[in-house]
């Protein structure tokens, strides 16, 4: 008899430093029969799908929710994914149920819920009859892992690449170890520790330490037969929340194993911590010799405005600068409704006088108002190029930059987009009739998974600081959640908790 898998997806990276809340109008939401059509393509859920086939389950889809990285999450959103993903599993129940699957982010947080991820697993445990299935599933690298996540599930598998060119795959790794569980009998536990260190995103890219060799420490400990899965935690340094920041997961059978994996990461990481911390020199003092630029393509990072971490998008900091010192042959991307309405009024060929970004974030000066020709128009959407990227395991494989409008200043080339649209696939640019490798300088609001997408185009890569929420100077947020004393807010020792 085919294994009856319930599946259900909840997926956000929650600022709650930014302004303002995210509500279920910016959630993409399928539900029911709906999920199954992502079965195949690049997300997570579509690994899962795949994976499923393959194992001749029965998958009872139940509601998937996914939103851009944002603001801090209504709790109405919580209350309609928790009354979907209730009444599915209380409706399948009476018939059986073998297991459940989640995918997750893991850095999720809400009005009056800090821990949704851990809130909504618990819960899930109190329905009868779900308190014993073995629960597994997905989630990113950039969670921030609780006690509840921990104890209310048996193996949840972090993605191992940052940029997270390795989501679909994460999610096949948790499906094969379900299958695994199904098949032997055997059901692992889980032990996880929270270091009392946060990273900010630029300090953690796998292609460089300290993630790099916790990544390798991981990957070496898996090869343990009793160890089924080793996740390397980075956090989300933006969210505000008690258990922000760097932790490890352990599934496996061996409790006094796990234990020792653990300690010894936690050892490694407190001893490359500094490693982590990074920060970028002044926009103004890295953007001034590219008014002659050299050869090849440079690719400047504004990682303050990094889309992917839930900044607006419209941050002008790096704009002004490409202004000022009069960079020629260069493109940014601005996300703002209100100039791309301005720009499709005016028409292609016209020139217009356009107030342009900076409305989004109290930290930015405010817009930059400029005369633009309007060079182009289209609606946005674009398939992606590149299949295994960080946006395909957002969105698998397309995405709609809504209504876009691309306008001309000088020799500042700048596409304005009516939804924000992380820099993760050149396709952006190719889609509006940009050829990227023909620019001298690009703009590009991340902080490390641009690198997928920009890193085989890039003459140089250079990181600048401008004013914006995702700064990766820690130190300048109101933390008032997260415990304390954390590296590197305070001066301490290592302390870890234990989940």
């Amino acid at each position: 008899m085919n294994k009856r898998i319930l599946i259900a997806g909840l997926f956000h990276e929650t600022h709650t430093f930014l302004d303002g809340t995210t509500g279920l109008a910016d959630f993409h939401i399928l539900r029911g029969e709906e999920l199954l059509r992502c079965e195949g393509d690049s997300s997570p859920l579509g690994g899962a799908l795949a994976c499923a086939r393959e194992f001749g389950w029965e998958v009872l889809p139940v509601a998937d929710y996914r939103a851009q990285p944002s603001a801090t999450v209504e709790d109405a959103v919580v209350a309609a994914f928790w009354s979907d993903l209730e009444r599915g599993v209380r409706s399948h129940l009476p018939a059986g149920v073998d297991a459940i699957y989640l995918v997750l982010h893991g850095a999720m947080a809400s009005q009056s819920i800090g821990d949704v991820e851990g809130d909504l697993l618990s819960r899930l445990r109190e329905i009868p009859g779900a308190e014993a299935l073995p629960a597994f599933g997905v989630f990113d690298l950039h969670a921030n892992f609780t006690p509840l996540m921990v104890r209310h599930s048996d193996c949840l598998v972090g993605y191992r690449e940052n940029p997270h060119t390795d989501a679909r795959e994460a999610a096949c790794i948790a499906a094969r170890l379900l299958q695994r569980c199904l098949t032997t009998g055997k059901r692992p536990t889980q032990a996880g520790l929270v270091t009392n260190i946060i990273w900010p995103p630029t300090g953690t890219g796998t292609g460089n330490d300290p993630m790099k060799t916790l990544e390798a420490m991981a990957r070496e400990m898996e090869t343990q037969p009793h160890l089924w899965s080793v996740s390397v935690v980075a956090g989300f340094a933006f969210a505000d929340t008690e258990m922000t920041g760097l932790s490890f997961v352990v599934s496996g059978t061996d409790a006094k194993l796990q234990q020792q994996c653990l300690q010894k990461l936690q050892d490694k990481s407190w001893e490359v911590r500094e490693l982590g911390s990074v920060s970028e020199p002044p926009v103004a003092e890295i953007v001034p010799p590219f008014a002659s630029p050299p050869a090849g393509v440079t690719v400047l990072v504004e990682p303050s405005d990094n889309i992917g971490g839930g900044a607006p998008g419209d941050g002008t900091g790096l704009l002004r600068a490409l202004i000022e010192w009069e960079v020629p042959n260069c493109a940014v991307c601005i996300a703002d409704p209100a100039a791309v309405v301005q720009a499709r009024m005016a028409g292609i060929g016209s020139r217009v006088t356009l107030s342009i970004g900076g409305k989004g974030s109290r930290l930015d000066a405010g817009p930059v108002v400029i005369e633009v020709e309007v060079v182009s128009l289209s609606d946005g959407r674009f398939e992606l190029e590149d299949k295994q990227s960080h946006l395909a395991s957002m969105c698998g494989d397309r995405f709609d930059m809504g209504a876009c409008a691309v306008v001309r200043h000088a020799g500042i080339t700048i596409l304005l987009t009516r939804i924000k649209t992380p820099p993760f696939d050149l396709g952006q640019w190719r889609s509006q009739g940009i050829e990227p490798t023909k620019l001298s300088v690009i703009g590009v609001k991340a902080a490390i998974a641009h690198r997928r997408a920009y890193d085989p185009i890039a003459a140089r890569m250079l990181w600048v600081d401008t004013p914006g929420p995702c700064s990766s100077n820690l130190k300048s947020l109101p933390y008032s959640h997260v415990r304390r004393p954390v590296y590197p807010l305070d001066t301490l020792t290592p302390h870890p908790i234990n989940l």
